[in-house]
């Protein structure tokens, strides 16, 4: 068996640490994990998270790429240097080239398909945003210590559009969860079939998989490689 090297990227005002339970199960079954803490300090760019992702896994080959959530607009430029064997999106904001993280909200209709799920699910759609009810509510309380440090995102990274002209030309697929809150699953699978022809992969739990699914994100990472 090839021994790859994962590098895992979180999401918005996240750390490496939200890895904390998926990392040692793809140690495990031999295999070598990165996950950075991505640069989040005020006047902070995707370019400069991709910098760093590159920095790090230059000289890893085989390499895996994996992103959770807004961590897609890093991947994205990194996988352009980088030539991944797999780029691999959780639960991801998928961009369009010249579309900044700030647009992406309305121009993939994500507001609107939250309330709809929201309505469906029973909830009240108008409900103040809530960080518990939106990202912790599958997440057990023993996992939640690998949040910590987490914080918000700096307003730079929504500001300018990323650099690049297109999707990067290699193998990609779209993991996407059943319970996801904050991007529901129909949204998802639109999204991923217009901007990239892609069906995602669908696995349970909701927008933090690798806390409150860690065994199923594993699993199908490894499946992927």
């Amino acid at each position: 068996m090839a021994v790859l090297t994962f590098v895992l990227l979180h999401g918005a005002g996240g750390t490496g640490a939200s890895w904390g339970l998926v990392r040692p199960r793809l140690e495990a079954a031999g295999h070598r994990v990165l996950a950075p803490d991505l640069p989040n300090h005020p006047g902070a760019t995707f370019g400069d998270q991709a910098d760093a992702v590159v920095a790090l896994a230059r000289d890893a080959d085989p390499l895996v790429l994996v992103a959770q959530s807004m961590g897609a607009y890093a991947a994205v430029l990194a996988a352009e240097r980088l030539a991944p064997a797999h780029l691999v999106l959780l639960n991801a904001m998928v961009p369009a080239p010249g579309e900044s993280a700030g647009d992406w909200w309305d121009t993939t209709g994500q507001p609107e398909a939250r309330r709809a799920a929201e309505r469906t699910a029973g909830r009240d759609p108008d409900a103040p945003f809530d960080p518990e009810a939106v990202f912790l509510h599958d997440v057990p309380p023993a996992a939640r210590r690998f949040l910590e440090g987490d914080g918000s995102p700096a307003d730079s990274l929504f500001e300018a559009p990323p650099p690049f002209p297109a999707w990067p030309d290699v193998p990609t697929t779209v993991v996407s969860t059943s319970g996801d809150r904050l991007f529901p699953l129909a949204f998802q699978q639109r999204v991923a079939r217009e901007r990239l022809g892609l069906d995602p992969v669908v696995l349970p739990g909701g927008h933090l998989a690798a806390l409150s699914q860690p065994d199923a994100v594993a699993d199908v990472l490894l499946r992927l490689a």
